[in-house]
């Protein structure tokens, strides 16, 4: 089957909402694997003993700003560097939540536009109805409603699993950053 074969099979089924819905599931799913990839990467699943790439980034950036910087100046190096590494961490995220958001309401357009047309269809039929056409107009208008939740339930959940990897990175990376900042003030007095 060829791309053009696809899409007028996906128009057909749906209109430009499932067309848009089937965009969004190819990117959902991209983002998800891109995502595992660049956590895999990242050694974010280490264990507690190991140190993963972000964290050992912020120690050494923190430890050579302590060495080479005021105190000041040092936690404010921490503070960008930290910073840095956790727009790392969250890279990506905001995608799958604007994608978790936006499925179903295509879904819900591609549904109200369906029920416009088979509504149309009726009206211009007159006495003459076949409830059989009507019928397959209104489940070709709910399947795309169907196909933008089947796309933003597992957007959703990724993202929350993502977003909670994120937020335990995030204070990793603080807690890491604080203790060498103590531990010098303690050096230093």
């Amino acid at each position: 089957m060829d791309v053009m074969s696809f899409y007028t099979m996906i128009y057909d089924k749906g209109g430009y909402a499932m067309v848009a819905i089937v965009i969004l599931s190819l990117v959902t799913a991209t983002l998800i694997i891109w995502k595992l990839i660049h956590f895999v990467r990242l050694g974010v699943w280490l264990s507690a003993l190991a140190r993963n790439t972000v964290q050992t980034r912020v120690e050494t950036a923190t430890q050579e700003a302590v060495n080479h910087l005021s105190r000041r100046d040092a936690e404010a190096e921490a503070e960008l560097v930290a910073l840095d590494c956790v727009a790392q961490v969250r890279r990506g995220l905001r995608a799958l939540e604007v994608i978790a958001a936006i499925a179903p309401l295509l879904g819900l357009l591609g549904t109200v536009l369906g029920m416009i047309a088979a509504f149309q269809a009726l009206q211009t039929s007159g006495n003459q109805a076949d409830p059989g056409v009507l019928a397959g107009g209104i489940w070709e208008a709910l399947l795309t409603t169907a196909a933008g939740m089947a796309v933003a339930i597992p957007a959703s959940l990724a993202l929350a699993g993502f977003d909670s990897v994120a937020e335990r990175m995030t204070r990793d990376i603080e807690a890491r950053a604080t203790r060498i900042l103590i531990a010098s003030s303690r050096t230093e007095g």
